[in-house]
């Protein structure tokens, strides 16, 4: 009953802890969440190669709370096209643009080797509602790949807003290939909408990105 008691008494101190200590810094969210994806990786990598779903599922659980979606997707439609969008194509948008870009950042990650990955300190004054943090990536030739996520800062939680990876910004080359698609498809929203994956899966294509 005691030991019971006393062990009670250490987690609520525990969580007092934790609820007393300030949210984590941008630099903090990038490190923690790439930290938990490689784990996560690395245990079940061989699974995720003949079950894409499961590995899809699980970056949604742990990139989903730090991806700003709505801006990203808002960015990627631009308000030109945002603002004629109903509550429900712009939900559905959302919806198929998280789908995609789980895929688009799970293919390059499934090729990943046990490379160096490190989040580089941060450099100068920071911005306290946006900011950048930079990684680099390191192959096993010994390339080194720049990798840099916008972060922004929503009620006190770091999110991020965009990624440029090698010189590719994610960000504007979405927001280019969905004007191309309105063009291509005479500005018909809804079909943009539910095509959007086979558009990103030619994106990646185009990219190199497999």
């Amino acid at each position: 009953m005691f030991n019971a008691l006393r062990n009670g008494l250490f987690v609520c101190l525990a969580v007092l802890s934790c609820s007393l200590q300030a949210a984590p810094g941008a630099h903090e969210v990038v490190q923690q969440t790439t930290s938990t994806l490689l784990a996560d990786l690395k245990t079940n990598k061989e699974q995720y190669r003949t079950d894409p779903s499961a590995f899809y599922d699980a970056l949604n659980s742990i990139l989903g709370p730090v991806v700003d979606v709505d801006g990203i997707s808002r960015g990627v439609m631009t308000v030109r096209y945002s603002r004629q969008a109903s509550p429900e194509q712009m939900q559905r948008f959302q919806e198929n643009f998280k789908r995609s870009l789980m895929q688009f950042y799970g293919n390059a990650l499934l090729e990943y080797n046990n490379q160096d990955i490190r989040v580089l300190p941060v450099s100068g004054q920071q911005d306290p509602q946006r900011t950048s943090v930079n990684m680099e990536i390191k192959d096993g030739n010994g390339t080194i790949y720049p990798l840099s996520y916008t972060m922004v800062n929503q009620d006190g939680i770091w999110k991020m807003r965009n990624v440029v990876i090698n010189g590719i910004n994610v960000g504007k080359l979405f927001r280019d290939q969905f004007s191309q698609a309105m063009q291509n498809n005479r500005n018909d929203l809804d079909k943009v909408i539910d095509n959007w994956t086979e558009t990103v899966a030619k994106t990646r294509q185009g990219t190199g990105a497999t």
